[in-house]
């Protein structure tokens, strides 16, 4: 199975493209207050990321940046532009369209995706992802994202027959090839995070056991004995790679696909509760008050809005 795209679906990842930028010389575009993953890929040029607390990053033609949501940060092509600089500041648009940034001929093109989540669901892959997380285009372990990014590019620039199409199936792809570069590229194991399982074989198996088949009646003896390892060796790994015993985990994920389900879909509660693995209403009740803060009845008929907030 595959596990990270499981949970991107699950999850409902998606982006779209907020703003292509054509800028010049003394431009500055300040980016904060937004809900998802800010994506910044350089077409041409160069730029700097700078973030809110004076961190900077250099970013030169082919790169491509993550930024975590929420957190303050602005694009520019002088890193400490003094008054003059803060006078160009702007907010570039999120719908898509194009702004020209600074003065003079264009040097730099680059543009801005947004990645976010329907906030059901706790287990996500983005969390994961270091603050900020810097590809440098051609850089081994995500292939082809430099031919993705120049092809996105170029659909944005001259729109076509079925474009919107191929922008939303090329963002995908940008994501898809980010993740599989930093798992390539780290240098440390991602221990105590939902990706711990990436480094050791025996938790893979078990997290993949319980996504296959999450109403089984898994217990950590139960999931061991499917594996042919000793419930202890079981035990001790997954706290060791999740931070989590196998128990806490499979509620988790049943709690993530019920909510989704709740939410989505207009079956049952009692449907619901068998696809996760409850033979009762009450049990299945009790569990998701603990872990969302409200019954499933209630999660239902809240607002959207509420979902982030509950639990």
């Amino acid at each position: 199975m595959d596990l990270v795209t499981e949970v991107l679906r699950v999850s409902g990842m998606k982006g779209s493209v907020g703003a292509r930028m054509e800028a010049g010389t003394h431009w500055h575009a300040e980016l904060a207050n937004y809900r998802g993953i800010a994506a910044h890929a350089v077409l041409s040029g160069g730029a700097w990321l700078v973030m809110g607390d004076g961190r900077h990053v250099r970013l030169a033609a082919g790169d491509v940046v993550l930024v975590p949501p929420g957190a303050p940060h602005g694009l520019t092509d002088v890193p400490d532009g003094g008054p003059s600089m803060r006078e160009a500041t702007v907010c570039p648009p999120r719908d898509g369209r194009t702004v020209f940034l600074g003065s003079g001929p264009a040097r730099t093109r680059l543009f801005t995706i947004y990645y976010d989540c329907n906030h059901l669901t706790r287990t996500q892959v983005l969390d994961e992802l270091p603050d900020p997380f810097h590809f440098q285009g051609g850089e081994s372990g995500a292939a082809y994202l430099d031919d993705i990014v120049r092809l996105l590019g170029r659909e944005l620039a001259r729109p076509q027959l079925a474009t919107g199409a191929v922008i939303e199936s090329l963002v995908d792809l940008i994501l898809i090839q980010l993740v599989r570069g930093w798992l390539s590229g780290r240098t440390a194991q991602p221990r105590g995070t939902w990706l711990g399982w990436v480094d050791d074989p025996v938790v893979r198996e078990a997290v993949e056991r319980i996504h296959a088949d999450p109403a089984a009646d898994w217990t950590t003896t139960t999931l061991a004995a499917s594996m042919h390892v000793s419930r202890a060796t079981l035990a001790r790994r997954f706290q060791t790679a999740m931070s989590r015993s196998p128990a806490s985990y499979l509620t988790q994920w049943r709690m993530d696909l019920a909510a989704v389900d709740l939410r989505d879909t207009r079956d049952p509660v009692e449907a619901v509760a068998a696809r996760v693995g409850y033979r009762s209403v009450p049990s299945f009740t009790r569990a998701f008050v603990r872990d969302r803060g409200m019954t499933p009845g209630a999660f239902r008929l809240a607002p959207r809005r509420l979902a982030p907030d509950a639990g």
